[in-house]
């Protein structure tokens, strides 16, 4: 299978964010787009923007009875797009200074969240013989950032996740990869600078340039190309088992 027009996706986390960001372009693709996330509020104010091929469906995707009760009202609904965004960046901290539940949180909701919405959509994709998923990883889970181990495990442990799953369900014609982006701009990496400022004594600005400037191309990704990258993938019928990079060069 290639490209969205006519597919129905489920976008995990797309009550805001890249979530919404990456519903939007895969509407305008020519998809259906099931929004899912906690808050309902928020779901259904994306879902009137993009108008009638979005809707949304309330789902706590670290919690199992939740993503079944997904899964069962979606029965019978060919979903061929899964795109696993929903994701919570944790403590900023050094890891002595990390409380376990703060650790499990963050894998509750990275790691097995993207297990679980994989164990309840594949079958279905497994079945009519095609399929895409995309998860969401990170260039942090490539390359050290101090002060996240939470994060970084977490978003590494999804490539592995994956690659291996990539080779699970690739002879059904399912194909699984992920996209790993980089900074992106916007309020969270706004609010991270201004941590990091009033944390290290510098400006928000020397701050941000400290970060920003580790990259090729000295700048962060945009919400948009995020969005425009899910449905590039989309649109490679001979890609599986593969990460792509979108970080402007910020590697290890």
């Amino acid at each position: 299978m290639s490209g969205v027009a006519g597919r129905l996706a489920v976008v995990t986390g797309g009550g805001s964010g890249l979530g919404a960001v990456i519903a939007a372009h895969l509407v305008a693709g020519g998809a259906e787009v099931v929004l899912v996330g906690r808050r309902a509020e928020a779901l259904d104010e994306v879902a009137r923007d993009l108008g009638g091929a979005a809707r949304a469906e309330t789902c706590d995707v670290a919690d199992p009875d939740s993503v079944e009760s997904l899964a069962a009202r979606l029965a019978g609904e060919p979903v061929s797009i899964l795109v696993n965004n929903a994701g919570i960046a944790g403590p900023v901290a050094p890891l002595t200074e990390i409380e376990p539940h703060d650790w499990d949180e963050v894998f509750a909701v990275n790691v097995r969240g993207t297990y679980l919405t994989c164990r309840a959509f594949l079958p279905g994709m497994v079945e009519r013989g095609g399929g895409d998923v995309v998860n969401l990883a990170s260039v942090s889970g490539k390359r050290p950032l101090a002060r996240r181990t939470p994060y970084c495990a977490s978003k590494m442990a999804v490539l592995g996740l994956s690659a291996t799953l990539a080779q699970e369900v690739g002879p059904s014609g399912v194909r699984v990869n992920t996209l790993s982006p980089g900074p992106v701009e916007g309020e969270r990496m706004d609010r991270n600078f201004r941590l990091e400022a009033e944390r290290t004594g510098r400006s928000v600005e020397e701050a941000r340039s400290a970060f920003v400037d580790r990259a090729a191309l000295g700048r962060m990704v945009t919400p948009e190309e995020v969005g425009r990258a899910v449905v590039a993938m989309l649109d490679m019928p001979g890609m599986t088992g593969a990460d792509v990079d979108l970080s402007a060069g910020m590697v290890a």
